[in-house]
């Protein structure tokens, strides 16, 4: 596992940054802000926290007129590289604490804007998205026009209905109509990250409105490479929650011309940390084409089952073919799933539909003998 993103913001990042500040403006207490940053907690707090305490603090340290303290800013923040690296994410952050105000509203759009090449203000914005939604998605229909792709990927990033670790916008998940108008500039974008983007924004909405995402998709799809792309990509939970049109629209709807065979488990019982290993047969009566899922049913603290699906493959597969599968699926606890002993189950989806399902023992122990 990689070294923890929190852990690159630290004594030298920071220290850079400072001294960097105190280069063009020469009051800042670089001491006084490192001290104060990185005081006795700061090892306890996570990324998003540690992005919060550098923000509040430099609003500490700068000038207290904000368009001065932007001056400084703009003039520091090309240092850092660009958004994929991501050490400068307090900038951006600094105009969402101290810019809300309404006297300071053209000076914290045209910053965030200005910011998000070098550190993206897909979260910073979405506070301005929340008290001010007619001006902030004018601005981003505007921003979808932009030459930087970083502001064009801010104006569909920056106003996903369900961003994750962003601030949620009820009313865009509610009536996502406002968003549309963006997506529309930015279907066929050049740019890869934007187009990313798109999709990820679509396949947000299409967890509040389906039918919806359905209708842009099949509108979108074959008329080019790029919507094509972001249309299969936008599509992604509906598939996986086995949506017959969205399986129909990229031709996984056929059911009857696929049979399974062998499905099995290698053990029925193993151990949190070891790998659940399965196999099983694929044969096609007629030339189609299939989306191999499998889904977990994980026991959860509560004693209650959830179901998480993980694809397998989509293949085109010939009359009479037949397809041999192995599949291990790690129960290693991770960041974002924690594995409890009971019964848990593994079931196979082929176009949308289960095929079969199989339980198996998940143990504390540390072998799968019990």
């Amino acid at each position: 596992m990689g070294e923890p993103f929190k852990n690159f913001l630290n004594l030298e990042s920071i220290g850079k940054v400072a001294l960097d500040i105190q280069a063009v403006y020469e009051p800042f207490l670089v001491d006084g802000f490192l001290e104060a940053t990185l005081d006795a907690s700061w090892e306890g707090l996570e990324l998003k926290d540690r992005i919060y305490r550098v923000a509040k603090t430099l609003g500490e340290f700068l000038p207290a007129d904000y368009e001065a303290a932007l001056g400084v800013i703009d003039k520091v923040v090309m240092n850092y590289g660009n958004w994929l690296q991501g050490l400068c994410c307090f900038f951006p952050v600094f105009v969402e604490l101290y810019g809300q105000d309404e006297k300071d509203l053209d000076l914290s759009i045209a910053a965030l804007a200005r910011y998000t090449p070098y550190a993206s203000s897909e979260f910073a914005i979405r506070p301005f998205i929340l008290k001010h939604e007619d001006r902030m998605m004018a601005e981003m229909y505007a921003w979808a026009k932009h030459d930087d792709e970083c502001v064009r990927r801010l104006a569909s990033e920056g106003c996903r209905p369900q961003l994750p670790w962003g601030l949620s916008i009820p009313s865009l998940k509610k009536d996502p109509s406002p968003i549309l108008p963006i997506l529309e500039q930015l279907k066929t974008d050049p740019s890869l990250h934007v187009r990313k983007s798109v999709a990820n924004n679509l396949n947000d909405i299409s967890k509040t409105h389906p039918d919806l995402v359905m209708q842009i998709a099949k509108d979108w799809y074959g008329k080019h490479e790029h919507t094509d792309w972001i249309v299969k990509h936008a599509c992604r939970t509906l598939l996986k929650k086995g949506n017959r049109d969205a399986l129909a629209l990229f031709g996984y709807d056929d059911v009857a011309s696929v049979a399974v065979e062998g499905f099995a488990l290698e053990r029925a019982a193993i151990s949190i940390g070891e790998d659940l290993v399965f196999s099983f047969t694929l044969i096609s009566q007629e030339a189609t084409k299939a989306r191999l899922e499998y889904g977990i049913d994980y026991v959860k603290s509560s004693g209650k089952r959830s179901r998480k699906v993980f694809k397998v493959s989509e293949v085109a597969l010939k009359e009479n073919e037949k397809k041999v599968y192995t599949r291990r699926h790690s129960c290693a606890d991770v960041s974002v799933r924690k594995h409890y002993p009971g019964i848990h189950s593994v079931a196979l989806i082929v176009n949308g539909v289960e095929r079969g399902t199989l339980d198996f023992e998940l143990l504390s122990g540390q072998n799968g003998d019990g």
